[in-house]
C-alpha cells in the first residue's frame, strides 16, 4: 500500500466510524491496543491469548463497582443476558441456545451426563480431540460400559471417511475439536454432522480454539452443541465458557444438577417451574466479573470483525507455514489448513528449542516433541520472518 492509498483508505475508515484504522505494519489496525506487542513477539495465543486494554477496563470496572457501592442481582443477571445475545449472533444462534458454563469441560460433560449412556451404547471422537474427552469417555466405558472408539488421523488431518466406519446405530455422540488444539486442523464439520445425524447421534464441539480466530456458523456447519471457554481467541479472561445447544438436543438432556438461577416460576408450597431454555445450565452464581470481560472481548471483536481476523491469521500461518516448510522442517499440520495455528516437529533437544525462542524473545508452544506456532490478530508479517530466523536455526 502507497501512501496516498493508506491516507485515502484511513480516511474513509475514520469516516466509517470504525477505529482499528490498518497501516502496513498493522494490517487490522490493533497493535496499540495489546501492550503486550510492545515488549514481545507473542505466537502463543492457541496456549493463553493476551487482552485487549478494553477488557481489562472492564474487569477493572467491575470490581471498582463492587468497592463502591452495593451491586443488584438484577444487574449482573442483566450482563449475563447481554453476553448470551453477543454470543448468539457471533455463532449464528438463538440466544435461548446459549448456557453460560465456567469451562470448556464442562460442556461436553453436560452433554455425555445427559444423554443417558448404557452399556453397549459408543462415542466416537478423534485422535486430534483434547484431553479432557479421553479423560471423560474412558471413565464412563468404566463406570456405564459404553464404548469410545477413535478414528486415527492421517498426516494429521481426518475426515468423514475416518470417523464412518466407526459410527453405527450405537452411536450416541460424534464429537470433535472444530479446531485441533495439537496442530490447528480445521475440520470440515458439515460432513461429519450428517453422517452423525443418519446415525441419531449429537454431535458436539470443542470450539475453543475456533471461536473468535474463524468466523462461525452452528447452522451451517451442522453442530449440535459446542463449548468455549474466554481465555483464548474470544480476548478475555478464566472463569466463563458460553455452550450452545440447539433445542431439540437440549429437550432430550437430562439435567444432572439444581439451583435458584433455573427457576422460572415459584409455586405454592416450595415448588418451581424451571426455566426450558439453555439457561437452566446458568444453575448457580455466576463469574460475574469474568462474564463483563468477555463481553467486553466479544464487543472487541465484533469491532475488528472475525472475517478479517480470519482472513489476516490463516494469511500469517500459511506464510509461516511455507516459510518452516522451505527451511526443511517436517510439520504435524497438514498442506492448505484453515486456522491460524501451524506445528512443526522438533529435531533439536527441547530445552535447546525453548531457549532459542525465550533468546528471540518470541513466545510459542515447546512440548512432547513439537513446536506450536499460533499467530493472533495483533501480530505481523514482521513478526512471523522474526520467528523463522528463530526455526532456521533449529533444523
Amino acid at each position: 500500500m502507497d501512501r496516498r492509498s493508506f491516507v485515502a483508505t484511513a480516511a474513509a475508515t475514520v469516516a466509517a466510524g470504525n477505529l482499528h484504522v490498518p497501516i502496513p505494519s498493522d494490517p487490522l489496525g490493533v497493535r496499540a491496543d495489546f501492550p503486550i506487542t510492545a515488549e514481545r513477539t507473542y505466537l502463543n495465543s492457541a496456549y493463553i491469548a493476551p487482552v485487549p486494554r478494553t477488557v481489562v477496563q472492564a474487569g477493572a470496572e467491575f470490581l471498582e463497582n463492587k468497592a463502591k457501592r452495593p451491586l443488584e442481582v438484577g444487574e449482573l443477571l442483566g450482563g449475563d443476558g447481554k453476553l448470551r445475545g453477543q454470543f448468539a449472533q457471533l455463532i449464528n444462534a438463538s440466544p435461548d441456545e446459549v448456557g453460560l458454563l465456567f469451562s470448556t469441560a464442562e460442556g461436553e460433560n453436560i452433554i455425555a451426563q445427559g444423554m443417558d449412556l448404557r452399556p453397549g451404547d459408543n462415542v466416537v471422537i478423534d485422535d486430534l480431540h483434547y484431553p479432557t474427552e479421553f479423560v471423560l469417555y474412558r471413565a464412563l466405558e468404566a463406570s456405564k460400559g459404553i464404548e469410545l472408539r477413535i478414528a486415527k488421523h492421517r498426516n494429521g488431518a481426518v475426515d468423514v471417511n475416518d470417523f464412518a466406519p466407526l459410527v453405527d446405530n450405537r452411536t450416541r455422540i460424534v464429537s470433535v475439536a472444530w479446531v485441533s488444539h495439537l496442530n490447528g486442523f480445521r475440520h470440515d464439520m458439515r460432513p461429519i454432522a450428517d453422517l452423525a445425524h443418519a446415525h441419531g447421534a449429537v454431535f458436539y464441539a470443542d470450539a475453543i480454539q475456533a471461536v473468535g480466530m474463524i468466523a462461525i456458523d452452528v447452522q451451517a456447519a451442522g453442530v449440535d452443541a459446542i463449548c468455549a471457554g474466554s481465555y483464548k481467541w474470544m480476548l478475555a479472561g478464566f472463569g466463563v465458557a458460553p455452550f450452545y445447544i440447539r433445542k431439540e438436543v437440549l429437550e432430550r438432556l437430562k439435567i444432572d444438577r439444581y439451583g435458584e438461577f433455573q427457576v422460572e416460576k415459584e409455586l405454592p408450597d416450595y415448588h418451581y417451574e424451571l426455566n426450558q431454555t439453555a439457561r437452566k445450565f446458568d444453575y448457580c452464581s455466576r463469574a460475574f466479573g469474568p462474564v463483563r470481560e468477555l463481553s467486553a472481548g466479544l464487543t472487541y471483536l465484533q469491532s475488528v470483525g472475525v472475517p478479517r481476523i480470519e482472513a489476516h491469521t490463516v494469511g500469517l500461518a500459511r506464510r509461516l507455514y511455507e516459510g518452516l516448510s522451505g527451511q526443511g522442517h517436517r510439520l504435524f499440520t497438514p498442506p492448505s489448513n484453515r486456522s491460524s495455528i501451524v506445528t512443526v516437529y522438533a529435531t533439536r533437544p527441547l530445552a535447546d528449542v525453548r531457549k532459542a525462542f525465550q533468546a528471540a524473545k518470541v513466545d510459542v508452544t515447546v512440548r512432547d516433541g513439537q513446536i506450536r506456532i499460533a499467530p493472533a490478530l495483533f501480530n505481523t508479517d514482521d513478526e512471523i520472518d522474526r520467528c523463522l530466523e528463530v526455526t532456521k536455526g533449529l533444523v
